[in-house]
């Protein structure tokens, strides 16, 4: 109710800065899978004065963040390579996958599930978001170290600018998860076997090291391998000295007063059992996936809000619905935007219960073998990082930009990837507890 209110008071203002309340019939021009337009080329410079050059060639969320200052810098497309282990697992264990008729996935090993799905298939949505799932970003384990955020209102003064005013600053420790399945790089390949839990993945953040009232807030989640038992996820406050257990509802709550919720990370990052997927079309679309800046720049046209970085035209993007059948989840719907070559979410849009549109997030990457391209740090092979993300909430004009490294930390690396258990930067088991959490609080 109060966010409602909030947008009612907001009305005449979201209207100054383009805040569309898109029509359906809008947001379904906008998703037709018709031939996109030819009119963006390399070392073009997309702003809200032509964004209709990428009307076809965009998401309602993206199109709303140009028309509000964030600009795109238009480079060439470059392939992803798939790393050979896991092209070789994919052709070892694949033709042994089935989809159940419960939406299970069965007798998966490693690699990718579904290599060629059929977009007549009326279960390729599903079998699409479980190749996400299952996806080479990561098959061992992923470490990220202090990831940073601003959150803030987004308004336009009295002179007609946009401006972003930060509320609060976040930094977390690390953000950590370790898969027990679908092993590649270290032993145990290809799965953990003493998994007296049962999981998929376990994994979690903490301890927060900003802003000084949530000093030493942490969360871990454990995700099962039974698509019927939904993730356990554990918050600890320290304030209160009191570890809160949450719904599978509430992983789609933003906390602490910022945008981003547990299950958006990564474009998507629930159960794929917690929605009915539906596959409505592919075909080119802007992504940003040969990002070039560490830390990113922040876009000046909207106060900060967001970052202007490089885009490339992706000639094969599935566009994914997804409506949510957990009671009481903050989302109606998540339309998904997956790069077909690297089975990877580019970006993806929330609506609310009325079905209009509410939040985007958007996902920026480097394609290199170096995380952070100051260091002498380095990968054999070339990996995509996320390097930057952005949360906007459109109807309240608030946004939540992350920098991975933080943007205080230019010489850290920031990410550390399927690095095993032995790396000075890797953790055991005992760190994905609520014993590890709570040491770590103190």
């Amino acid at each position: 109710m109060l966010r409602k209110w909030l947008h009612a008071q907001r009305e005449g203002e979201t209207r100054l800065v383009g805040v569309l309340a898109y029509s359906l019939t809008a947001i379904l021009l906008t998703l037709s899978t018709g031939t996109a337009t030819a009119d963006v080329a390399p070392g073009d410079l997309i702003t809200r004065q032509n964004v209709e050059k990428i009307k076809d060639l965009a998401s309602p969320g993206i199109l709303w963040a140009v028309e509000n200052g964030m600009d795109l810098t238009i480079v060439p497309y470059e392939k992803i390579d798939e790393p050979p282990h896991y092209t070789a697992a994919t052709e070892k264990y694949s033709s042994q996958v089935v989809l159940t008729e419960d939406n299970d996935i069965a007798n998966w090993v490693a690699g990718r599930p579904f290599p060629n799905v059929d977009s007549s298939d009326p279960k390729a949505a599903t079998k699409m978001m479980y190749n996400f799932e299952r996806t080479h970003y990561f098959t061992d384990d992923l470490n990220t170290r202090v990831p940073d955020a601003d959150t803030g209102n987004f308004y336009v003064d009295a002179s007609g600018q946009r401006k972003y005013k930060v509320e609060r600053h976040f930094i977390v420790d690390w953000v950590r998860r370790i898969r027990f399945k679908g092993r590649l790089e270290h032993e145990p390949i290809p799965e953990i076997a003493d998994n007296k839990d049962g999981v998929f993945a376990k994994q979690g953040f903490y301890p927060l090291i900003e802003p000084f009232d949530l000093k030493g807030v942490g969360s871990i989640s454990y995700r099962y391998l039974d698509p019927s038992r939904q993730d356990d996820t554990w918050l600890y406050v320290p304030v209160i000295r009191r570890v809160r257990r949450m719904s599978s509802a509430q992983r789609s709550d933003a906390l602490f007063g910022q945008d981003i919720d547990l299950d958006s990370f990564g474009g998507y990052a629930g159960q794929v059992g917690w929605f009915d997927w539906k596959l409505l079309g592919e075909k080119p679309m802007l992504a940003s996936f040969h990002g070039e800046n560490l830390p990113p720049v922040v876009c000046e046209k909207d106060g900060g809000m967001t970052y202007c970085e490089n885009w490339e035209v992706r000639p094969h993007v599935y566009i994914i619905e997804g409506e949510a059948k957990v009671p009481n989840y903050a989302y109606s719907k998540r339309v998904i935007f997956m790069d077909k070559e690297v089975q990877f979410i580019a970006y993806a849009d929330m609506y609310d219960n009325a079905g209009e549109l509410w939040k985007t997030v958007i996902q920026s990457i480097r394609t290199s073998t170096k995380p952070n391209p100051r260091l002498d740090f380095e990968y054999e092979r070339e990996r995509m990082f996320v390097y930057a993300f952005t949360v906007l909430d459109m109807q309240l004009l608030h946004g939540t930009r992350a920098a991975i490294p933080g943007m205080q930390f230019p010489n850290e690396p920031g990410w550390f990837i399927d690095i095993g258990f032995d790396d000075e930067n890797s953790v055991t088991e005992d760190w994905f507890t609520i014993a590890g959490l709570l040491t770590a609080s103190k």
